[in-house]
C-alpha cells in the first residue's frame, strides 16, 4: 500500500475572486503564513537530502510490502515454509550438522494419510513396467499409497518436482545396481515426467543402460544394470537368472567406465549377495581357460566389493560437483513369523505395516549395514547412505505380492495357492519407492 504524502497534492481550487491583488497583500502580511513559510524553510534545509532520496526514481523490487496477518496454524506453516527455502542449498555442497542441516531423516513412524494428493498415479505413467504396476494386474486395496514416513524431530520436505528438474538442468542423474535400484530410477521418472511435454522427453535403452532424456532442461536420468556392482556373470539386463553366480575381483572399471561424468550418482547392491552363505570370487578374467576361483564368507565378499567402489569414487567423482549415495538394504518379507504371525504365510494378503518401532527383520541385514558405515566413513569423497531398511522394514503390506505380471506361466498348484508364488521382494509404485526418492530429495537440498 503507497503511503499517503504528509499533505495533499493537489492545489486547492480558488475563486476568480481570489487572485485580487488585496487578498494577496493581506495574506502577505498574516504572521501565520510568515510561520509556516519559516517552518518549510527549516524542514526543507534539515531534510532536504532525505527528500531527494524519496522523489528520485526507485526500482521496485527494492520495496517491502507489508505481510499479511495470519492465524496461528497459517504462520506456522509459512515460517516452515521459510526455513526449508532458506536452507535450500545447491545439491553439489554437502552440509554438516554444525552447519544446521543436521536430522536423522530414517527413524521415525509412518502415518496413514489419505488427504495428500498422490505424487502421481500409476495410469499416468507409462514408465512403470508391468512387474510393478498393481493396481493394474488387479490389487484390489489402493491402501499401500497412503502412509507418509514421518521423522522424528523433523519433517520430511514434500518432493518438489520443478526445483528437482531445475537441478537437473545441463546433468545427469544415475541410478546403478540391481531391481531394486531400477524400481527406485522408475520412481523418480514417474515423479519428474508430467512437468515434461510429451515431445520433449524419451526413454530408451542401450544393453544395460536405460536412459529417461528431459529434452529441454538438457539433462538425463539414468539407470544401469550392474546387481554386483563388480563385473559378474549376471551382467545381461535381461538374462541374467544364473544359477552358479561367480564374481570378478577389482573389477569395477568395466562397469565405471560408464558412470564417469554423472553428476548425481544413486548406487545399491544387496539382495544378489545374500543366495547363500558364500560367494564365489574369480580371482582372474572370465576368459582364463583355468579360472582361479575362491568362496568367501558373505560379509568377507560384500566388504570386498564396498572397498572397490570407494576407491572408484575417490577417484572419479568431484565432491565440489558431483554428489553420491548409496541406498542400504531392501527388506524382503517372505516369512510371517518373522512378524509375530505363524500362520506360515508371507506378504500376501497384508494390507498394513508392521506397528512394532523395534522391528528390523533379518540380522544378516545389521551385520552388512555395519560393513557400509565403516567403509563409507573412510572414503575421501563423501558417500550419503539412503538408511531406507528399517523403515521399509515396516512395510509388508507394500509389496507387488501376486499383482504384477510374471516371469514365466503359473502352474494350476500355484495357482491355487498364491502365497507360494507372491513376489515380496519387490515393490508397488506409486508407494514406498517413492518415499525413497523423496528422503533422496531432502539429502540433495534440505539435509546432511
Amino acid at each position: 500500500m503507497k503511503s499517503k504524502p504528509p499533505f495533499s497534492s493537489s492545489p486547492p481550487t480558488l475563486s476568480s475572486s481570489s487572485s485580487s491583488p488585496a487578498l494577496i497583500r493581506k495574506a502577505r502580511l498574516s504572521p501565520y503564513l510568515f510561520v509556516l513559510l519559516a517552518f518549510i524553510l527549516f524542514v526543507s534545509v534539515l531534510y532536504g537530502e532525505d527528500f531527494a532520496c524519496i522523489l528520485s526514481p526507485r526500482p521496485a523490487p527494492d520495496r517491502v510490502l507489508p505481510r499479511p496477518v495470519l492465524s496461528r496454524t497459517d504462520q506456522k506453516a509459512e515460517d516452515d515454509r521459510d526455513e526449508e527455502e532458506a536452507a535450500v542449498v545447491p545439491f553439489a555442497v554437502r552440509r554438516t550438522a554444525e552447519g544446521g542441516g543436521g536430522c536423522d531423516l530414517f527413524s521415525g513412524r509412518w502415518v496413514r494419510d489419505e488427504l495428500t494428493p498422490l505424487l502421481y498415479q500409476e495410469s499416468e505413467c507409462p514408465y512403470i513396467q508391468p512387474q510393478l504396476t498393481c493396481q493394474e494386474h488387479g490389487r484390489p486395496d489402493r491402501g499401500y499409497q497412503f502412509w507418509r514416513w514421518h521423522p522424528h524431530g523433523c519433517s520430511l520436505p514434500r518432493f518438489n518436482a520443478t526445483q528437482m528438474l531445475e537441478s537437473l538442468r545441463g546433468k545427469r542423474m544415475m541410478y546403478v545396481g540391481d531391481s531394486l535400484n531400477r524400481g527406485q530410477y522408475v520412481s523418480m521418472v514417474c515423479l519428474l515426467h508430467s512437468l515434461i511435454p510429451e515431445g520433449s522427453k524419451s526413454m530408451e535403452t542401450f544393453d544395460s543402460l536405460t536412459v529417461f532424456t528431459a529434452k529441454d532442461y538438457n539433462a538425463t536420468i539414468e539407470f544401469y544394470w550392474a546387481p554386483f556392482l563388480l563385473e559378474s556373470n549376471s551382467d545381461n539386463a535381461v538374462i541374467h537368472r544364473v544359477s552358479d553366480r561367480l564374481i570378478r575381483k577389482g573389477s569395477i572399471n568395466k562397469h565405471g567406465r560408464h558412470w564417469k561424468g554423472v553428476d548425481i550418482l544413486v548406487f545399491n547392491t544387496y539382495l544378489w549377495w545374500v543366495s547363500g552363505d558364500s560367494n564365489k570370487i574369480l580371482k582372474g578374467s572370465f576368459e582364463d581357460k583355468e579360472k582361479d576361483i575362491v568362496e568367501l564368507p558373505t560379509d568377507a565378499a560384500y566388504r570386498m566389493a564396498m572397498k572397490s567402489l570407494v576407491r572408484w569414487v575417490e577417484k572419479n567423482m568431484d565432491p565440489k560437483k558431483t554428489r553420491v549415495f548409496f541406498t542400504s538394504m531392501s527388506p524382503t518379507h517372505g516369512n510371517s513369523a518373522d512378524w509375530g504371525d505363524k500362520s506360515g504365510g508371507n506378504c500376501y494378503n497384508q494390507t498394513t505395516p508392521i506397528e512394532d518401532p523395534d522391528f528390523w527383520g533379518s540380522d544378516s541385514r545389521k551385520s552388512m549395514m555395519a560393513i557400509l558405515g565403516e567403509v563409507f566413513s573412510k572414503s575421501r569423497v563423501p558417500i550419503t547412505l539412503l538408511n531406507i531398511t528399517q523403515l521399509s522394514s515396516y512395510r509388508k503390506d507394500a509389496h507387488t505380492m501376486i499383482y504384477k505380471k510374471q516371469w514365466s506361466t503359473l502352474t494350476p498348484k500355484q495357482l491355487a495357492n498364491p502365497v507360494s508364488y507372491a513376489d515380496c521382494v519387490h515393490w508397488c509404485l506409486p508407494g514406498l519407492q517413492d518415499t525413497w526418492n523423496e528422503l533422496l530429495y531432502a539429502k540433495l537440498f534440505y539435509y546432511s
